[in-house]
């Protein structure tokens, strides 16, 4: 008998720890019956009934987020034409709420395991094996936590009682099924924190994985020096305790290459975290921090309460030790935030200088408080998965467009850190950061770039134009700003079409690249390669204006002397892996 376990996975370098953990809680014992099968949203749906056809499962089950649901409806539809007789099961968030409606709209599911399913699917599988794919109705519904369709009606059972997390297998023993992907991990379920918008508000109950096992795990992943663990606590840092002993371990036990990352509520951290982070080697942690809004009326209504300042001063205070990749969200489409209420919140976030700053859309889930009282705010939303905000009483359509496009704008150019040095003089031509996308904004929708998207290369020039359209008395300092930027990037072979005149540049280089005992003072990392290598590894740029400065308020937008900055890439910041620089001279 062969269970097969079904993931559709936003992207390939994702994966799907569901799946992995029923087959982990399920034991070796069971192994030889349960097989995995991952595909991404991308693949093609008849590849995908191709693939499961030709691996002959006697039952099937799907894992369903708002990501992907869509498509596992359509492909179930089909799978239950070519294969007939075959049980599928699904289980998720996406199913977990309203079953009992759900089995009703689709004649192609056999039942639905509702909330965490590690013992659920233990008991499923025996059953199957035991019963050899019969009905078996009476021992069916003697399973906790599913709803399944019977001989004459729809059968929910008893509600299955949460999970003791420190009985949870580990599911990487064989990473070779992750190479190339990330690699999920989490220390806790539920969360302290009732925010209307959040399937989590519903697990009130905090379960925490025991530290002493959570620390073995982690060697696990540092021995082996993976390069990303990320832990999908919905609140790490609710149990001060808990928090500390795993930072406190991984600190101790940095191997140079693992990144951790962590989703925190800044609000609640204590002083003695901020001092174990500030100690921290630079990369060796990144912390995401759900903000949502700053605007009180809408915090109350969702059920957030936050200290803005106190906020403010906790992420200044992270800034400082200048070695933690910092992330802070923000939600549109939340009760009493307007357009322009968001464009306050947008403009309060972005002064916190986060090295990304991710606008979501309200997503009114099933299950959440925010799907009992979308009615009473006015907000609409799309029928099908993701259930998107498309307008509420506080903003029309037309304004969810336009920030649709102020999102786009905002990762393409500081979301990527292409234009950290750019973009905070570019800033002050307008009003707010806020104006200064919403700009840009209306400049792509004008020029057609939303439908032609530019390169990447090629928004350097993109946003030459458009600096120089608004702030065009400095287009000299965007040329050497935009010049600066590309070169922290990458060494460039070709030269990009924007930069000044490289006579100048050219002397310099030439003239450094023949002393040997500058080379090898300022380069010490390339002791093993010539002067003519070093050359054409590294790169030098002149520069009439004082573009290296690290804090853009220091830069003087008028001209100076001449200076000539080397471009070391051998040497980057684990936080922007911009290259380092070495001012030569000036």
């Amino acid at each position: 008998m062969k269970f097969l376990l079904t993931a559709l996975n936003a992207k390939y370098i994702h994966s799907n720890p569901a799946i992995y953990s029923l087959r982990a809680y399920a034991g070796k014992e069971y192994e030889e019956h349960i097989a995995i099968a991952e595909y991404t949203i991308n693949h093609r749906v008849e590849n995908i009934l191709a693939d499961i056809y030709k691996s002959s499962p006697d039952v099937i089950g799907f894992s369903c987020y708002i990501w992907n649901f869509g498509m596992i409806r359509e492909i179930i539809t089909e799978l239950r034409k070519i294969l007939p007789s075959v049980p599928i099961w699904l289980g998720g968030p996406e199913v977990s709420y309203d079953a009992e409606k759900l089995i009703e709209e689709c004649p192609a599911v056999t039942g639905i395991m509702v909330g965490e399913g590690e013992k659920t699917f233990l008991e499923l599988l025996q059953y199957y094996i035991e019963n050899t794919g019969s009905s078996g109705e009476q021992k069916l519904a003697e399973i906790a936590g599913i709803v399944f369709r019977g001989m004459d009606h729809i059968v929910t059972t008893r509600e299955r009682a949460p999970m003791d997390m420190s009985t949870l297998p580990f599911l990487y023993e064989n990473l070779e099924d992750f190479k190339n992907r990330i690699i999920y991990y989490e220390t806790s379920r539920g969360c302290p924190y009732r925010c209307s918008y959040c399937l989590s508000s519903v697990d009130k109950k905090v379960r925490l994985r025991n530290a002493e096992i959570v620390k073995r795990e982690l060697q696990f992943f540092l021995d082996r020096r993976v390069t990303q663990v990320k832990f999908v606590d919905r609140t790490f840092n609710c149990n001060h305790g808990h928090a500390m002993a795993i930072w406190q371990y991984i600190h101790e036990h940095d191997n140079q290459v693992t990144n951790f990352h962590f989703e925190i509520a800044a609000e609640i951290i204590k002083e003695e975290e901020l001092l174990l982070l500030s100690r921290m080697r630079p990369g060796l942690v990144q912390l995401e921090i759900g903000v949502q809004s700053t605007n009180p009326q809408t915090l109350k209504a969702i059920d957030r309460f936050m200290d803005m300042d106190k906020l403010r001063s906790i992420v200044s205070r992270i800034h400082e030790g200048k070695n933690v990749h910092m992330h802070l969200d923000l939600i549109a489409g939340l009760p009493y935030e307007d357009y322009n209420s968001f464009g306050r919140s947008f403009d309060e976030v972005y002064a916190m200088r986060p090295h990304q700053l991710q606008l979501g859309f309200l997503k009114v889930l099933k299950g959440s408080p925010m799907y009992a009282r979308a009615g009473s705010y006015g907000i609409n939303y799309t029928d099908a998965p993701p259930y998107e905000v498309l307008y509420s009483k506080w903003l029309p359509y037309d304004k969810i467009c336009e920030l649709k496009r102020i999102e786009e704008m905002t990762e393409l150019y500081y979301n990527s850190n292409q234009f950290t040095h750019t973009l905070p003089v570019l800033e002050k031509a307008f009003e707010s950061p806020f104006s200064m996308y919403e700009k840009l904004a209306m400049y792509y929708e004008e020029k057609g770039y939303f439908v032609n998207s530019p390169s990447r290369i090629y928004r350097y020039e993109v946003l030459l134009g458009f600096a120089c359209f608004y702030d065009k008395d400095k287009e000299e300092l965007y040329r050497e700003l935009l010049t600066y930027d590309i070169y922290l990037r990458e060494n460039m072979k070709s030269r990009p079409a924007f930069a000044k005149d490289m006579k100048e540049a050219k002397a310099e280089a030439q003239s450094f690249y023949k002393s040997e005992e500058q080379v090898r003072k300022l380069l010490p990392a390339y002791e093993e390669y010539q002067l003519r290598q070093i050359a054409k590894m590294t790169h030098m740029e002149v520069f009439s204006y004082p573009v290296w400065e690290e804090e853009a308020d220091k830069r003087m937008i008028r001209a100076g002397n001449a200076r000539a900055i080397l471009f070391d890439y051998r040497q980057r910041s684990p936080l922007t892996n911009e290259a380092s620089v070495l001012l030569i001279s000036g």
